[in-house]
């Protein structure tokens, strides 16, 4: 199995009749897909998605593919093929059209509908392509067939390019849910017609590679719900994907089966379930559904809410109503579901705000102690299943952590891929297809690009160190007026301390050894400010390292006069 070296360098221009395929995001980590593939000059992407920032992320929103290595390519681009509509796979379209908002977005009805929703709040208006399974579209180069998948969102799709240099197989994520909801199978009629045809790369979902078996059907969850509605005495909170349209419905139908009403909470989970509904997606009684405005007017055992927050956003609705900075109170009685997996990462976050709706009294039922979420990803079971149809000549196991991208890979040997044609990459590694064997060629830029409110990359990693060291040790300012003629502190220095669990009295200690220090300086003819900062920084650091074993941050202000 070839795998990333550190040390890889810029691949060489492609080959005339070859296909690359560099991967700018979803490898290595969940979240933030995005595949380039090119072929005679010509790009196509695969996905354009997002990931959710971490608690060593302090204040960052959103991060990022890193649009470096095209951007001085823009105009190449043919299209982006969307396979789905989770954030993770679109939610970066809206900053790559910023750059170039004329480049085609090809997708499912469903799938085109959020990212156009998502593109008025930014004010472009994408050139679309809506495709269906068993389209075949031709986007320069390429040639597209679009294959049905099923996932844990409507209208997922597959995708096969095919180029001169061979046809490559991108699953996106998917399962093989036998019994779905909208009866929408994963087509593995059409993957044996392809394999036929011959897969000569296959880009596989690997999430769930190391859970063994079948995942369940999304069906089972129902009953499980229907228990949970009917011991619920007071209100019903169900924190979901704002883009889980399955799930979500399942808890409509719910309700309506024990005489509740459902309000939609935070604008994406509207604004989703609003476009689900208008397309027929979604199937919605009439008068089940309600302004959040008139819960007022309800009995609380006729309620039932439907949020975000299902992985401890701090912003989301239910990690407010947790800290009880929301509308909506928490009280002793009510009923939190949280209709989802935990994404690796996020399981502090997750437990501090069961923690707080525990605390408030609310019975919360989760993944941990009650069957209420199946995952949207195949397991090894059904990878194995699909291999052994596939067939694929070269495998690149996409969308995991590195965990997962080595149990998918050994997953693939056991079905008789060679060791020699699976590989292992990572963000940024280029992999080409030349004459039916796919190898590394080489690495560009693929980092973080975090995404700081209105800021876009302009948040760096030096940056988040130093809200670290705020957040964990605090700051420490010392202010000091300088006669640079004589060299004399006319004013100063004056020391206070925020976040640091010092007190500003304690700095009496200290303040003689900072006058001391400058005084020195001054007579060896050394006043420049820059410098003197540099002293304060190292002897007011050196005095709080020894007494107290802390590292705050020294923030020495000099004033020259």
């Amino acid at each position: 199995m070839s795998h990333p070296h550190p040390e890889l360098r810029l691949p060489p221009k492609l080959p005339q009749g070859g296909l690359r395929v560099t991967p700018l995001g979803g490898l290595g980590e969940i979240g933030r897909n995005m595949t380039v593939f090119e072929y005679d000059g010509r790009l196509l992407i695969v996905d354009c998605g997002v990931l959710f920032p971490e608690e060593e992320q302090p204040g960052i929103d959103l991060i990022l593919p890193d649009f470096s290595s095209i951007r001085d390519r823009l105009d190449d681009i043919e299209g982006i093929v969307l396979t789905h509509g989770h954030e993770d796979h679109i939610g970066g379209v809206p900053f790559l059209l910023r750059e170039k908002p004329d480049i085609p977005l090809i997708g499912s009805k469903l799938t085109l509908a959020l990212i156009e929703a998502k593109l008025q709040e930014h004010r472009i208006r994408p050139y679309t392509l809506e495709v269906a399974e068993g389209h075949r579209e031709r986007i320069g180069p390429f040639e597209c067939e679009f294959v049905a998948v099923n996932h844990s969102i409507p209208d997922a799709l597959a995708v096969a390019i095919r180029t001169p240099a061979g046809m490559v197989v991108h699953t996106g994520d998917f399962k093989m849910d036998q019994l779905p909801l909208d009866g929408r199978l994963t087509d593995l009629h059409a993957f044996a017609r392809l394999s036929e045809e011959g897969i000569d790369l296959l880009l596989s979902d690997s999430t769930n590679a190391e859970v063994p078996g079948f995942v369940p059907p999304e069906r089972d969850i129902s009953n499980v719900l229907r228990q949970v509605f009917a011991g619920a005495s007071k209100r019903i909170i169900v924190a979901s994907f704002a883009s889980h349209v399955h799930r979500i419905q399942q808890i409509l139908d719910a309700a309506h089966e024990y005489g509740r009403r459902v309000a939609f909470v935070g604008r994406s989970m509207v604004r989703n379930m609003g476009i689900a509904r208008d397309l027929g997606y979604l199937k919605v009684p009439p008068g089940l559904v309600v302004d959040v405005k008139t819960l007022d007017d309800l009995p609380e055992h006729e309620i039932v809410l439907v949020c975000t927050g299902s992985q401890g956003e701090p912003m989301a609705a239910l990690s407010r109503m947790a800290n009880r900075d929301h509308q909506i109170r928490i009280v002793q009685g009510d009923t939190v579901i949280l209709a989802s997996s935990l994404i690796p990462g996020n399981e502090n976050a997750v437990y501090r705000v069961i923690n707080g709706l525990t605390r408030w009294g609310a019975n919360v039922v989760h993944k941990g102690n009650a069957k209420v979420h199946v995952s949207g990803h195949a397991s090894a079971g059904e990878l194995l299943y699909f291999y052994n149809i596939c067939k694929p000549r070269n495998l690149m196991p996409v969308h995991g952590e590195w965990r997962h991208l080595r149990a998918n890979a050994e997953l693939g040997a056991l079905t008789g891929v060679p060791h020699d044609r699976i590989v292992i990459a990572e963000d940024g590694v280029v992999v080409d297809l030349i004459e039916g064997k796919a190898r590394i060629s080489g690495k560009v830029q693929a980092g973080y690009v975090y995404v700081d409110g209105l800021s876009v990359g302009d948040v760096g990693e030096p940056t988040l160190k130093d809200r670290k060291i705020l957040g964990d040790e605090g700051i420490i300012s010392v202010f000091v007026v300088l006669d640079t003629s004589t060299g004399k502190i006319t004013g100063g220095p004056h020391i206070q301390a925020r976040g640091s669990g010092i007190e500003d009295s304690a700095f009496s200690a200290v303040l003689p050894k900072v006058v001391e220090v400058l005084e020195r300086s001054a007579q060896d003819g050394v006043v420049e400010a820059h410098q003197m900062q540099q002293l304060i920084r190292r002897t007011l650091g050196k005095w709080v390292s020894d007494t107290y074993r802390r590292r705050p941050m020294i923030l020495p202000v000099v004033v020259e006069v």
